[in-house]
């Protein structure tokens, strides 16, 4: 199984570019538990924590295609170290704010979120770079699975630096982890002669100015649709492990619950990345949905469960086609976008991501607040079930607008 991955050992730098990313993207799991903490300690309300995290990543969504634009075009080391600097800055700024000007939260989150460090999509631009054929297939599975690591790691220790210093403890600690991740990812980048982007045809600066956006693409821009609905889902079973670890007066099982589904997720893709074949993506995000799903009658007011632990198993199962799914999309996002702009096309799909993440949070704190984790866990199946469901269309759309021979890396039939 793990065959297909061995060959990525031996690409020059990749080892290392790749373990930084990740460190780079360790604030993507953890600040949702950070900052959820914070703000129902301030208010005790979970939907304006919602609306908190909903404010944060609007910045990071709004940022999310310029800074592609940026790495596509300038030196993404220095951009990196910027952006990372920038909000980490940010995040101790939110994190020391008194409780009785908690509303000052919004504009601050606004602004760090524009400087949200782009790791994921620097790095999935820069993968082709370095791979092709087969190996930059097993590049992009890798990727997928072991960002679940991210998300075992990440609520683990915003977990436990939650239970050492609360909520603002935790925004702290990921605000210096962020720091050091992006600085290490922008060292590692300049070392390896990445920093700046590759060197166009003679063409590309037309084709630039006649498609200034990506999104006139159709299958690119339903693959950002896909990847929207698919993570607001997955925030909202986030959100509600939190929530229900918080009325239990346990919040270090927030953490180690939410470590478990995503151990799940590592373990269904380090299997997929080892199967032959092209990924299916419908099939994969059909099974997300009712992985889901299967959470839905365990949860309160349907069970009140005599323990949180019995919960684990379900949580694993419920993990094992997340990353095989993401994998899928992310190599179908690589393949519909031109060469010279796939920071740019990752960084639509970051601005999907966390949009819908934006969109997640405030509805599902408000399903919470209603009736309870398993209204939320609905909420979030339904997500996740109309991701499913556009999937469909992907691959019985073109990738180029009409008239556009810059396209992407061609299509395959999804099966």
């Amino acid at each position: 199984m793990l065959n297909s991955y061995r060959p990525l050992l031996s690409v020059p730098h990749l080892p290392g570019l790749f373990a930084w990313s990740l460190a780079a993207r360790l604030n993507i799991a953890g600040l949702p538990i950070g900052i959820t903490f914070l703000v129902a300690d301030w208010t005790g309300s979970y939907a304006l924590a919602g609306a908190v995290s909903t404010t944060l990543t609007v910045g990071a969504a709004v940022a999310g295609p310029l800074r592609g634009r940026s790495a596509d075009r300038g030196r993404t080391d220095r951009l990196m170290a910027l952006c990372g600097l920038c909000y980490g800055v940010g995040l101790v700024a939110l994190a020391l704010l008194p409780a009785a000007l908690w509303w000052l939260a919004f504009p601050l989150s606004l602004v760090t979120g524009l400087f949200t460090p782009p790791a994921s999509q620097v790095g999935r631009a820069l993968w082709p770079r370095l791979t092709s054929g087969r190996t930059r297939t097993a590049m992009y599975a890798a990727e997928s699975t072991f960002q679940e690591l991210v998300f075992v790691l990440g609520p683990l220790v915003a977990a436990a630096a939650v239970g050492v210093g609360g909520g603002a403890g935790a925004v702290l600690l990921i605000a210096a982890v962020s720091v050091a991740g992006s600085g290490g990812f922008a060292l590692t980048i300049r070392r390896a002669g990445l920093a700046s982007p590759p060197a166009s045809g003679p063409d590309t600066a037309d084709h630039a100015r006649r498609h200034r956006s990506l999104l006139l693409r159709p299958e690119l821009s339903l693959l950002v649709a896909v990847c929207m609905l698919l993570i607001a889902g997955l925030a909202a079973v986030d959100l509600v492990i939190v929530a229900w670890a918080r009325e239990m007066g346990r919040p270090g099982v927030a953490g180690v619950l939410a470590a478990l589904w995503s151990f799940g997720s590592l373990v269904g893709g380090l299997v997929a990345g080892g199967l032959a074949g092209p990924p299916r993506l419908s099939r994969r995000a059909f099974a997300a949905t009712a992985g889901v799903a299967l959470l839905i009658p365990l949860l309160p007011p349907v069970l009140e469960l005599p323990s949180p632990w019995l919960l684990i198993p379900v949580l694993f199962v419920a993990g094992l086609a997340i990353a095989p799914t993401l994998a899928a999309a992310t190599e179908r996002i690589s393949d519909a976008a031109p060469a010279h702009r796939r920071a740019e096309a990752f960084g639509w799909m970051n601005t999907g991501i966390t949009t819908g993440v934006a969109f997640s949070a405030p509805v599902t704190g408000w399903l919470v607040d209603s009736g309870g984790p398993a209204l939320g866990v609905v909420g979030g199946t339904v997500m996740v079930l109309l991701a499913a469901a556009l999937t469909l269309g992907v691959g019985r759309l073109g990738g180029t607008v009409p008239g556009d021979p810059d396209g992407g890396g061609g299509e395959r039939d999804d099966g």
